[in-house]
């Protein structure tokens, strides 16, 4: 079992890497907005307290189906007589599935996107890709902030789409991924604190702040590794996340984008909201080339350093999904 969890995670990646993402007809995560954006007007309510209660279903529901299929997939599998044969098709299922939470190959075209655009001098396009991976309006962004959007995105995509998803993978398998990355939509979907998603959201948000808390941070100090192993300046990384990594509004957000900007030695700003790194805002192509390597050695160090580490030590301890 603890050599199929390590295989099924390093397939997962090695596929993401090579083949990126399925179209959206066939991604589960694709599937999960769908739901998510079906029941969300059948959870909005004039009452605040019934429109939480409605919010804390959308999540139950969705995570009880994603089970549910998970589950039965499983029980499938095992109903295979031979040994070797059900556990080689349990990890290239589980591999297939795990990559569809991991989106290393996803972010990279969204970032090459962007930058085409800008190399073309098509600033119009470069806002209109960017407002697909970034919540803020990008209408009026000069170039420095739609590259300092593209590396903010990043870094935090890092994080949600990438060592979250290997993290809870460890503790609770596929189950542990799927459930977060149920979270993590909803939470990019309405967990928003204006009028309209501040109580159908709050109990996504809210769990989306607690389940990447640890993840957040430990993928800071992985990208500190990685900026030394690149040859990019690691101490000024760790200098900037540990200065500015709790300046954002998102108590975990700020860790593995201060990291990013100290690593790159330069600033990236949301306006409005927050500044991270020291300097003047200006961007260009090697920035984001340097951060997509970071990203994708990031999600190598975290699968050695951080993942198989806790597999072993449930393993060892008896933990029920490795017993």
């Amino acid at each position: 079992m603890i050599l199929e969890s390590i295989s099924i995670i390093g397939f997962a990646i090695l596929i993401d890497l090579i083949f990126g993402d399925p179209k959206n007809r066939y991604h589960p995560t694709a599937w999960m907005g769908i739901l998510i954006a079906k029941f969300t007007p059948l959870a909005k309510n004039n009452n605040p307290t019934f429109e939480k209660i409605g919010g804390i279903l959308i999540v139950i529901i969705i995570s009880s189906i994603v089970v549910l299929l998970l589950s039965g997939l499983d029980i499938g599998i095992s109903l295979i007589s031979t040994d070797y044969v059900s556990l080689i098709i349990s990890v290239l299922i589980g591999a297939l599935l795990l990559k569809t939470t991991i989106a290393i190959r996803g972010m990279e075209k969204h970032a090459t996107s962007v930058l085409e655009s800008l190399e073309s001098n098509n600033i119009d396009m470069a806002r209109n890709y960017l407002s697909m991976i970034v919540k803020r309006n990008t209408t009026n962004l000069d170039k420095n902030h739609v590259l300092s959007g593209v590396l903010e995105s990043i870094s935090e995509n890092t994080v949600d789409g990438i060592t979250g998803p290997m993290f809870y993978y460890a503790f609770f398998g596929l189950w542990g991924a799927f459930v977060y990355r149920v979270i993590n939509t909803s939470d990019s979907m309405i967990g928003y604190k204006n009028d309209l998603f501040k109580n159908l959201g709050w109990f996504t948000a809210n769990c989306d702040t607690i389940l990447n808390y640890i993840p957040s941070r430990l993928t800071g100090l992985i990208m500190i590794i990685s900026a030394a192993l690149l040859q990019n300046n690691w101490r000024n990384s760790y200098k900037v996340m540990m200065r500015d990594g709790k300046t954002t509004e998102s108590p975990n957000a700020g860790y593995p984008m201060a990291a990013l900007a100290g690593a790159l030695e330069t600033k990236f700003e949301k306006i409005n909201h927050y500044k991270l790194g020291d300097g003047e805002i200006i961007l260009t192509k090697h920035h984001v080339l340097s951060a997509i390597k970071i990203m994708k050695l990031t999600s190598i160090l975290f699968f050695g350093i951080i993942t198989v580490p806790i597999i072993l030590i449930l393993s060892s301890i008896g933990w029920w999904l490795y017993a």
